[in-house]
């Protein structure tokens, strides 16, 4: 992972993850990373532009291991529970820090994780 996305990712923790994780087992324990750095082209094709992953800006998250030993899944948890307002809430507080930002609504292949990476565009961020 670049400096940059690195720096990304502690303002998303520090900002958004802790404190929407704070009312729940005890607190966000450790981030359950589906997918970091890999030299491969976007959404696995085999033709196309090479993913951010592939220049080491951007990481996929899963999920969230409590401090009480529980677990919140994206997959899981995203649309149903008591924990789905906190993912949402995560996913929406990572456009700004995250040039783009894609979960479940996005598309198939973001069903059951947080793609969050650091390319900008001309026009702002893209959140979906």
């Amino acid at each position: 992972m670049d400096c940059g996305t690195a720096r990304a990712l502690k303002s998303w923790v520090d900002s958004s993850a802790k404190p929407a994780l704070s009312g729940k087992g005890g607190g966000l324990r450790e981030i359950k990373v589906a997918a970091h750095y890999a030299c491969r082209r976007r959404n696995n094709s085999k033709t196309g532009k090479i993913s951010e992953h592939g220049r080491g800006r951007a990481i996929d998250i899963s999920g969230f291991e409590l401090a009480n030993g529980s677990e919140i899944s994206v997959l899981r948890d995203w649309s149903a529970g008591s924990s789905s307002r906190a993912l949402q809430r995560m996913h929406a507080e990572a456009c700004g820090p995250f040039g783009t930002v894609l979960g479940p609504r996005a598309n198939r292949f973001h069903l059951d994780h947080f793609h969050f990476d650091t390319a900008r565009y001309r026009n702002g961020t893209y959140c979906r």
